[in-house]
This record gives C-alpha cells, sequence and structure tokens, in this order.
C-alpha cells in the first residue's frame, strides 16, 4: 500500500485539519452506531404498516402502481398519501426483492443520514462538540428509533425538512450563493410534499423568519430569495400533482382519501384543514374527510358509535388539545424528554446575541430551529383531527439542534450561562423522572439513578464556574460533562433500546414500553404488554387466545401482524390469473394482508382506508363483476381486530350479522381492521347488500366468502325476472 493511498484514508478518520483531534472519529462512531441500532432485528417487524406495505409490494409490480401510489397492481385506488415515502422503498424491492428487509432498511438508512445531515448543519456555526450532541439527540430519541425502523411516510419528510434546514443555513452564510441554496430548500420540502403533503410545510416559517431576519443581503434581496424558495416548493412537488391531477380518472387508480378523486382535495381536506379543524375525527364515523355515508341502526351500530365517542374523547389518538399535549401520556415519552431543554435552549440563544448585529448566526440560528419546533410543536398540541404520536418525529431534529448548540453556546458563556444549564440539566433530570414514573413496573431504578445524576450534574456545573476557570470547554470536562450527558439522556436512551429490541406493527406504533394512561391501540395486547382503549360493547380483545381455527392475530394493532388462514389464501389465489383482482374486501386493512400472503396479486380494496371513499360505486362494482374482474368477495375478514361470533353460521350460510354487510356502521365489521366504528361508507353498504342477496355465501378459514363468477341468484323473497 502507497501514501498516496494511506492519505486519503487517514483523511476521512481524521478529518479536516481544522477540527480536533477526536471529531472526525467520534462523528464516524456516531454513524456507526445508529446504523447498527437502526438495522438491529429489523425484520422482527415484518411488514409493519401492512397498509403501505401492500402498496409497495405493487409498486414493484406494476409502474402505474409505482408512480400513482397504487395500493394494489391492478390500479384501483391509492394510498390516503403522494407516493414518495413509497418510491424509495420500491426501488430498493425491484433492485433486492420485495422482503421485509428490503422494505424496512431504506427507511433506517434515511435516518442514519438524517443524524449526519443535522450533525453537519450545527456542526458549520457551533463546531463539531454541538453536532455530535445534536446528532445524537436525534438517534436516541424514541419516535425516530421507533420510525426509522418502520414503513410509515414520516422518516423521508423528516430526512427532507432536515437537509432543506442545511441548505437554507448554506444560504445565510453567503450573499451571492444564497438564491441557489434557498432553491434548493424549496425543492427539498416540495418533494417533502410529495412524501407526506403539507405536514412538510410546518417548518417553512421558521425558515422564511431566519433568512428575512438574519440574510446578509438587503431586505428586497431577501424577499426575492424566499420568493426563489417558493418556487422551489411549487417544482419540487407540483410537477407529481400536475401529472396526477391531469391525468383522466380512467387512465389512473382513485385517489384514496379523497372524497371527489382529487389529489389536491386529499391534500387540502383529508390531509390538510381535516387535520387542524376536527372535520377528519368526526370522520371516524364516516368518511375520514369529512363524512358522506350514513350511520347504521342496530346494536352494532351502538357499539361502534360508542367506540367513536371514546376515541373523540382521546383527541383522536392523541390526548385532549392544549399546550400541555407533548408532555402528557400520548406523547411525552415518545419525543418530550428533551422538549423542555431545547426550548430552554432557544431562549438562552436568543438572549445571547440581544446585542448582535441582524446577520448574527446565533439568533439565525435560534430563529431558524425555534421556528420550526414552536410552529409545528404547537400545530400539533391544538390540531383537533386524528393526530398520532408518532408524527412528533417531525420535532426531534429542531430539539436535537437546539440541545447541541444551546448547550455548547451556555457552556462558553462565562458564569451566568453555566448557571442556566445548571437550572436546565436538573429541570431536565426532574422531567425525565416523572416521564419514567409513568411506567412504575420498568426499570425502577432508572429514574432514580438519572434523578441522582442530575442533582450531581448541577452541582459539578456550578462548582466549575465558582473555581473561576476560562471560558471554553474546560468547565465542562471529563467527569462534569459525563454526569450531564447520562442525566440527560438515559431516559431517552433506554426508551430507545427498548423500542429496537421490541416488535412493532400496525398503524399506530409507539415507541418504549407501556404508559399509565396513553391510548395504546383497539384493546390489542400490543408488543409491550400494553392495554389499550377499551372496545364498544360487542367487541372483544385481538390476539391468538382470541381466535379460533382459521382466525387471525393482529398483534400489532389495526394495519398490521394479520395472518391470512392458509384455506382462504389457497382459495382466493386459484386461477388468479383469469382475474384483475383476486377477490375484493371493504377497506385497505383487511386487503393489505392478503394482497402481501398471496405474493401481490391484487385485491380490490372497497372503499379504500377506512372503507369509505366512495370508490366503487354499486353500479361500478357490478360492472366489474359482469366484466369477471373479480374472483371473491370477502364479507369478513377471519378475526380482524375483533372476532364476531356468529358472523357466519357453521353450516355456511350467512347469518343475519353477515348478511348486513360490512358497510357503515350497520354491519359487524367495517374497513379498518374490522372495528365499524371507523365505518365503511354508503357505497360499500350497497355492494355489501347487493353481494349477499344474489351470491351465496361459504365459509372458509373462517371467513364468509362469496364466489362472483357464479350466476347471480335472484335475492330472497323476489321471484325470478323481478330484480
Amino acid at each position: 500500500m502507497t501514501l498516496t493511498t494511506i492519505a486519503p484514508a487517514r483523511g476521512l478518520v481524521r478529518g479536516p485539519q481544522r477540527d480536533p483531534r477526536w471529531a472526525r472519529p467520534l462523528f464516524l462512531a456516531l454513524l456507526a452506531a445508529t446504523t447498527a441500532a437502526y438495522l438491529w432485528g429489523l425484520s422482527r417487524n415484518q411488514w409493519g404498516n401492512d397498509f403501505y406495505a401492500a402498496a409497495v409490494q405493487a409498486g414493484t409490480r406494476s409502474w402505474k402502481a409505482f408512480f400513482f401510489g397504487s395500493f394494489d397492481a391492478s390500479n384501483f385506488i391509492t394510498v390516503d398519501k403522494t407516493p414518495a415515502s413509497l418510491w424509495v422503498m420500491e426501488i430498493s424491492g425491484r433492485v433486492f426483492g420485495f422482503s421485509s428487509w428490503s422494505l424496512l432498511a431504506p427507511q433506517a438508512l434515511e435516518g442514519v443520514v438524517s443524524v449526519a445531515v443535522l450533525y453537519a448543519t450545527v456542526k458549520r456555526w457551533f463546531g463539531p462538540g454541538a453536532g455530535l450532541l445534536a446528532g445524537a439527540v436525534l438517534a436516541i430519541t424514541p419516535v425516530a428509533a421507533l420510525m426509522f425502523r418502520f414503513d410509515n411516510p414520516d422518516a423521508l419528510l423528516a430526512l427532507l425538512a432536515t437537509a432543506a434546514a442545511y441548505a437554507v443555513t448554506r444560504a445565510l452564510e453567503q450573499e451571492e450563493g444564497a438564491t441557489r441554496w434557498l432553491l434548493v430548500a424549496g425543492l427539498l420540502l416540495g418533494f417533502g410534499f410529495l412524501a407526506k403533503m403539507l405536514a412538510a410545510f410546518l417548518v417553512v416559517p421558521g425558515f422564511a423568519l431566519a433568512y428575512l431576519w438574519a440574510g446578509p443581503s438587503r431586505l428586497s434581496r431577501r424577499v426575492g430569495g424566499v420568493l426563489w424558495s417558493g418556487l422551489g416548493i411549487a417544482a419540487g412537488g407540483g410537477w407529481w400533482v400536475a401529472i396526477a391531477q391531469f391525468t383522466p380518472a380512467s387512465w389512473r387508480p382513485y385517489f384514496g382519501g379523497s372524497t371527489d378523486n382529487s389529489v389536491l382535495q386529499l391534500a387540502i381536506g383529508y390531509n390538510g384543514l381535516g387535520r387542524l379543524d376536527g372535520t377528519e375525527r368526526a370522520g371516524m364515523a364516516g368518511h375520514p374527510g369529512g363524512g358522506h355515508g350514513q350511520a347504521g341502526q342496530g346494536p352494532a351500530a351502538d357499539g361502534a358509535a360508542s367506540g367513536a365517542h371514546a376515541l373523540a374523547g382521546h383527541g383522536g389518538f392523541g390526548g385532549s388539545t392544549g399546550i400541555t399535549r407533548l408532555f402528557g401520556p400520548q406523547f411525552g415519552g415518545q419525543v418530550g424528554w428533551l422538549l423542555p431543554a431545547a426550548l430552554v435552549a432557544g431562549v438562552a440563544l436568543l438572549w445571547l446575541s440581544r446585542r448582535a448585529p441582524r446577520t448574527d448566526r446565533t439568533r439565525a440560528f435560534a430563529l431558524l430551529w425555534g421556528g420550526w419546533l414552536v410552529v409545528s410543536g404547537l400545530t400539533f398540541s391544538y390540531m383537533q383531527g386524528i393526530i398520532h404520536p408518532y408524527y412528533t418525529l417531525a420535532l426531534a431534529p429542531a430539539i436535537g439542534a437546539l440541545v447541541g448548540a444551546g448547550g455548547w453556546a451556555l457552556a462558553r458563556a462565562g458564569r451566568a450561562g453555566r448557571l442556566l444549564g445548571a437550572v436546565t440539566v436538573a429541570v431536565t433530570g426532574w422531567w425525565e423522572f416523572e416521564l419514567l414514573a409513568r411506567s412504575p413496573a420498568w426499570l425502577p431504578w432508572l429514574r432514580w439513578s438519572i434523578a441522582a445524576a442530575a442533582a450531581a450534574a448541577a452541582v459539578a456545573l456550578l462548582a466549575a464556574g465558582r473555581r473561576g476557570r476560562a471560558p471554553g470547554l474546560r468547565p465542562l470536562a471529563f467527569a462534569p460533562l459525563g454526569i450531564t450527558l447520562v442525566a440527560s439522556l438515559a431516559g431517552p436512551l433506554a426508551y430507545s433500546i427498548k423500542t429496537i429490541n421490541s416488535t412493532h406493527a400496525g398503524g399506530m406504533p409507539t415507541a418504549g414500553p407501556a404508559v399509565a394512561g396513553a391510548f395504546r391501540g383497539f384493546g390489542v395486547a400490543g408488543r409491550n404488554g400494553s392495554a389499550g382503549l377499551p372496545l364498544p360493547p360487542g367487541l372483544g380483545a385481538s390476539g391468538p387466545a382470541a381466535h379460533g381455527a382459521g382466525g387471525l392475530a393482529r398483534p400489532g394493532g389495526f394495519a398490521g401482524g394479520m395472518r391470512v388462514s392458509p384455506a382462504l389464501l389457497a382459495l382466493v389465489t386459484s386461477g388468479a390469473s383469469k382475474y384483475r383482482w383476486i377477490a375484493a374486501t371493504v377497506g385497505s386493512m383487511e386487503a393489505a394482508p392478503i394482497e402481501l400472503a398471496s405474493g401481490g396479486d391484487p385485491v380490490l380494496a372497497i372503499g379504500g382506508f377506512s372503507g369509505s371513499d366512495p370508490a366503487p360505486t354499486l353500479r361500478q362494482f357490478e360492472a366489474m363483476v359482469a366484466a369477471h374482474q373479480v374472483h371473491y368477495y370477502i364479507a369478513r375478514a377471519p378475526g380482524g381486530l375483533a372476532r364476531r361470533a356468529g358472523a357466519a353460521s357453521r353450516g355456511g350460510a350467512a347469518s343475519p350479522a353477515a348478511a348486513a354487510g360490512p358497510g357503515a356502521l350497520a354491519g359487524r365489521r367495517g374497513g379498518l381492521g374490522g372495528l365499524g366504528w371507523f365505518g365503511g361508507g354508503a357505497d360499500s353498504s350497497a355492494i355489501a347488500s347487493w353481494v349477499t342477496a344474489h351470491f351465496t355465501a361459504q365459509t372458509v378459514g373462517g371467513a364468509t366468502v362469496y364466489n362472483l363468477t357464479t350466476p347471480p341468484h335472484p335475492p330472497a323473497g323476489r321471484e325470478q325476472g323481478k330484480h
């Protein structure tokens, strides 16, 4: 090996000469540890969220499904989001073959890159120590350890937003090249819209404020730069929206989640204003975007309605709205560990820069990342529609950046800075004690150890200040620094380790152990053995003990962990190549596990995600059946979240409950994992009634199935020729 080959390798390990010798090795160690942690036992999560996994599988079989984000390879309906997050996983599946590993590994790598980008961003202005702390905080935030190992869109959104913050940081450094970097930031956020729609724009106010206030050029050029960034946003996401919106409806799938087959209505309604003003929460008993189906009547409907009201009381899975929501049992353990410290750090950075020039980087940093945290945090705190705790991954990069930069700035701020740092560490230790006390049976010694470490760290910081050492890093060196890190990071690190070593599946994953008062799913015994919200009357708990032969176990909650019975799978896949859809059933939650188990054979998800989309109509479905495009109709996927006794008689004929069908609240199931209180719509109810009236039921593997290729018979009680 020659010196010419050794020198680059040494440079890679050593890093730039201006950096301390420890900086690059510790950064590489952070990335290696994050990679190992996020990839560790990844396959235990299986498909994660079946809903998105089935769409990824479809995208590996059909390029049209790839482009539009179709749920099925025959392109009937899309998922209820724009498809960018699926593209990454689908490319992986096409290259390496579709598997649990190829599905989830890209998500883990997105987390590693997010840590690297955050380190690079914070390091530019505050040095490698601050960058390392920021990256470590992001890596060990429990919701990050959860969602960077899961197939929901949040992982890609977090990466793109962090990369956009890096671009804005570069724009703040220079006058001539600022427009180019702002355009890059806009393109990244526009692509972020294609990952999770309007959620990508929560960071925009902070970015715009930072550049308008602290940009290096005159005001007119700063305004022009922001406008260029807006143009980048329009270009980054608008190209796909334009193609999708103007493609004739007959040439593309229905946009799932929309009420009028419009991607713009999906973005503004279901995934936009409906999340903020609560109209989507009301849709839990009807349509997710505001409802267009009619609720049923009878005992099943009564139980369903009580379940919907129970969920509404839980703030749509997220607890009551208000300024304390992010500190409550739903969110606190997911992302709140260092949230108080981040808020203090943001205020401290503004205070430290109070007499600095307009372009001061400390103030600009506080405006950029503080604006991100405050706007996103207030939105999550007060949005009245459905909100899941894992949405808070969007806060983790901002918390990491503020803690990293703020901690380093306070360490260099003299006696007052060290005093504030000591108080912050003490408060953080107390808050972590409180969070851990919500799970009293889990590692009870840990909270007391953190409390002791926080007290010791606060004393050490104050003592270092009294010794009058020179400002810089020396007052925080060695033991005081180590104790401070333990007091601040031990809690979220333990939660993240618990998360990584647990199985997660379904549509509502949560990090860490069971927490008193937190919503953990629909009465399902989760991967931590935690109990969820009590189910309404008539609906029982799920799990292996709740199912008879041929039933399904759904250990991770809805949209995850469902196992299809071999008998049902063999039936619906027989002669699969002859049909456009091997089966139809209400809701993607019921269709997804069949698609996954069959190797990607398309299943028609009537009504889309929750079963309440107006697609297909009864007339459209009748035409599909007449053309022999659909082989079977599955009236009740076996088990689901709540196995209902008597859904079909033992002789194979449908019982009255089964005959009611899977629509609205009238049936004893709905589109969402078998819970009628999420409801199918009027169209799915009409289809269910038509099928049960014209075709003969059979029971296979615990499911009530109708063969739609047999000649239809007249409805019961009517004469031939009069239907």
